[in-house]
């Protein structure tokens, strides 16, 4: 006895020690074989040590501003373009560095393409942030992505889900749409993401926690077959389903949304392992959110490499506050290709643009952010027409 337990004790001393070395900042990790993460690069993120949870949460809660109201649910996108800017961006050679968006899961898609060493998600809607806390949950629960569907849509797995791993996204949501629904199954995954969710640390309310459940009862209910909603409006036929954006190709034909191959999901399960996707409630156009990211991406020395800013800037101009916007891009740090991705949709303004695509209600534009800025620092952005208009780039 005498001899076992000081090598009992040694092991968990060592054991300890290791632990506390994987608890460092994610903005402060070394790795023998990877940079620190704020720094602009292009190397996996799997490759820097991960960021405690303690950290996810205070800095979603410090970027944070109070959460503001838009008539939509924003389950899922209604931008049936979205995947149309992949191939500029891979033409572009667009990696590394921080990336910023809004809204939903599209934003995986982008991440996959990028592989960013940091992704915060900045919305308006404080849903939006339950949402995502919802993915991380999802994501950290699954094995591979046809394990990631049948948690979100209540299926049961077949006996063999590993030799899914190289299916077609085409086979997956086969499975998806003709194996039935299981309550009982929906019911165990609510309850563990739910736990798992009190676990990341944020200060959620007990009605929160029901607001994350609510969205899962709603993909439960509608399977692949969801669509964006607006309140007190019906959906409208050219949005498009869950279905069809996970189908979605890009201009060149390839099938790049994040469930379309193996290991773009599992880069960013990592991410969400690593607790590197950082959700947080911010208007772009307030005096808050996108100051404080910018604040520390400057002090980090990390660029933003691409910002995806759906159509808000037509809200934006829509009740004035577009200026403010544009001064809180100013002081994103970015180098010469940083890219703004935008949507634009069809009949506003009655613009006609070279990108659009027929058959697509939706454009996606590209602009870079030296651009943007020229641009409005000049006078040259005087309304929405301008902004769709000038300096977008050529996708084809």
């Amino acid at each position: 006895m005498s001899v076992r337990f000081p090598l009992i004790a040694l092991l968990l001393a060592v054991a300890l020690l290791a632990a506390i070395s994987q608890q460092t900042s994610f903005f402060n990790s070394r790795t023998a074989s990877a940079p620190p993460l704020i720094q602009q690069t292009a190397a996996p993120v799997a490759q820097a040590s991960a960021a405690p949870v303690t950290e996810f949460a205070q800095l979603s809660e410090r970027l944070s501003e109070p959460g503001g109201y838009f008539d939509t649910d924003n389950l899922i996108s209604n931008e049936s373009s979205y995947l149309h800017v992949m191939g500029k961006l891979r033409q572009m050679q667009l990696a590394g560095g921080a990336y910023l968006g809004v809204g939903p899961d599209q934003n995986f898609s982008y991440i996959a393409q990028l592989r960013p060493r940091v992704a915060f998600i900045v919305d308006i809607r404080r849903d939006n942030l339950l949402q995502h806390l919802w993915f991380k949950a999802l994501f950290e629960m699954s094995r591979n992505r046809l394990e990631y569907l049948c948690l979100i849509l209540g299926k049961p797995l077949p006996a063999n889900p590993k030799q899914w791993d190289q299916r077609s996204i085409q086979q997956l949501t086969e499975y998806a749409d003709t194996t039935p629904p299981k309550r009982e199954l929906f019911e165990a995954a609510a309850r563990t993401i739910r736990a798992k969710v009190i676990t990341y640390g944020l200060k959620l309310k007990p009605e929160e926690l029901d607001t994350i459940r609510r969205i899962h009862e709603q993909f439960f209910s509608a399977g692949l077959g969801l669509r964006f909603t607006s309140h007190g409006r019906g959906p409208r036929p050219y949005y498009p389903t869950w279905r069809d954006l996970l189908l979605e190709k890009d201009l060149t034909g390839r099938q790049t949304a994040y469930l379309a191959a193996e290991a773009d999901f599992q880069f960013l399960k990592t991410m969400q392992e690593q607790n590197r996707i950082i959700p947080v409630v911010g208007n772009l156009a307030g005096d808050h959110a996108l100051k404080a990211i910018a604040q520390l991406l400057a002090e980090r020395k990390e660029k933003v490499t691409a910002f995806y800013t759906s159509n808000v800037e037509y809200y934006l101009m829509h009740d004035d506050s577009f200026d403010r916007f544009a001064e809180n891009v100013k002081r994103l740090p970015r180098e010469p290709q940083s890219v703004i991705i935008r949507s634009y949709f069809g009949n506003t303004w009655g613009a006609s643009l070279s990108q659009s695509v027929p058959g697509y209600y939706s454009t996606q534009l590209l602009q870079t952010m030296e651009s943007f800025v020229r641009e409005y620092t000049s006078g040259g952005l005087r309304s929405y027409s301008d902004l769709i208009s000038k300096q977008a780039l050529d996708l084809k």
